[in-house]
């Protein structure tokens, strides 16, 4: 398994690039769709301090399954934020 270091990176960089997807789609968007990508920023920041706050504090016992879910989380909730990003 990855260290807790190496997984807080891999999720830093994962937001980042979602962050930039989204304002890349500002640029051009106008209107209530600029509000919509506003608050899709917003909820990837949230989801990236959540899951790092996460990381940091792993359930003892079932550290396997603990992981799984977070894993499971992030990609979920990633794949929402680019689905209604590419929405129009």
């Amino acid at each position: 398994m990855a260290s807790r270091r190496d997984l807080k990176k891999h999720v830093n960089y994962i937001s980042e690039v979602t962050v930039g997807m989204c304002i890349i789609e500002g640029m051009s968007a106008e209107g209530e769709r600029r509000e919509v990508i506003a608050n899709l920023v917003e909820k990837t920041l949230n989801l990236r301090s959540d899951i790092i706050s996460r990381i940091s504090h792993t359930e003892p016992g079932n550290v396997k399954g603990f992981y799984k879910k977070l894993k499971s989380d992030f990609n979920t909730q990633i794949e929402e934020v680019f689905n209604k990003l590419n929405e129009k």
